[in-house]
């Protein structure tokens, strides 16, 4: 059977695509992933920028109890014909159906990931380690998304999909025999012209409850957005969503969030979500620092089902947080 495929996008748009003329073209798959029995997870991303002459390259894991593993490399890269750079390479096996992410390398090991905050003294501060992370992505709904035009004016995702997965595999954390991970999580793909400071702060969360259900919503900084729920191969909209965030004391770090969702039928639904582990990352370009906190969260839906995955918070400097 033919994988369910949503918008004006096609199988081959899984795989890299011709090399754009913008000097910031941007070429990105990001994959998170969360064990719920283990209460481990995290994400790996790479953007390849070959006309800057590098790639992005970022992979963090969570461990239970709020400690992570994590590093952020730029290695040099002067094409777009694969994810393949600093440790990490992605495989398409099947377009819109299966993909292999793999890092092997070493990672920073933070007791204390807010150390983030300074990264030139966290990457002095803390001990390296190994980290090695193979993980089979498995589709379990819809891939879906939308191709833009050349000239739209987007700067940050012109072209962009996402898609709800099963994720198996193992871990290998220091020197400790790998860890059997399962569970579920969610990627993304986007192509086109990109700088972080292009786009107003947002608010990007993501989760699956299983095989059978999973969810976006995604916010602009006042907490006021849409969204959608996978359910199996359907895709149910989320015409309003209202998210209510608690940060920590005199930061911009968020800890606990609320949102009331109306779905396109009419129905409401309300999702809590609580952050397991937190890290504060920033993107620094012409001297403004974009601020993007990530945090892994539990999710509870409607007081009943609970769920894993990322709350995303992106910050610009001119934007007050709500």
């Amino acid at each position: 059977m033919a994988p369910t495929i949503i918008g004006n996008i096609k199988p081959e748009d899984d795989y890299t695509h011709e090399l754009g003329p913008e000097s910031n073209f941007n070429e990105s798959v990001y994959f998170n992933f969360f064990d719920p029995t283990q209460n481990r997870g995290g994400f790996v991303r790479m953007g390849n920028r070959a006309n800057e002459g590098y790639a992005e390259v970022t992979v963090i894991v969570w461990n239970p109890d709020g400690s992570a593993y994590f590093n952020y490399k730029k290695p040099e890269i002067h094409h777009n014909e694969a994810w393949d750079a600093g440790g990490l390479k992605i495989e398409i096996i099947k377009p819109a159906e299966l993909v292999c992410t793999r890092y092997e390398g070493t990672a920073l090991y933070m007791a204390d990931p807010l150390d983030m905050q300074d990264p030139g003294k966290a990457f002095k501060a803390n001990p390296k380690q190994r980290l090695v992370i193979d993980l089979e992505h498995t589709a379990v709904g819809p891939l879906y998304g939308h191709v833009g035009e050349p000239g739209d004016g987007n700067e940050f995702a012109r072209s962009h999909t996402e898609q709800h997965m099963r994720v198996a595999g193992s871990i290998t954390l220091g020197d400790d025999a790998p860890l059997v991970f399962a569970g579920w999580g969610l990627r993304d793909h986007s192509w086109g012209p990109r700088f972080w400071q292009a786009t107003p702060s947002y608010r990007w969360l993501t989760g699956n409850f299983g095989d059978d259900l999973g969810m976006i919503v995604t916010t602009g900084g006042d907490g006021i957005g849409r969204g959608l729920f996978q359910e199996g191969d359907k895709l149910v909209k989320i015409d309003q969503a209202v998210i209510t965030t608690e940060y920590r004391p005199d930061t911009q770090f968020h800890r606990q969030l609320a949102v009331d969702c109306q779905l396109e039928n009419g129905e409401i639904r309300h999702i809590t979500g609580e952050v397991m582990g937190y890290i504060p990352l920033r993107n620094r370009r012409g001297g403004q620092n974009t601020h993007v906190g990530e945090g892994m969260t539990r999710y509870t839906l409607d007081g009943d089902r609970i769920g894993y995955g990322l709350s995303e918070y992106l910050n610009q400097p001119e934007n007050p947080v709500e």
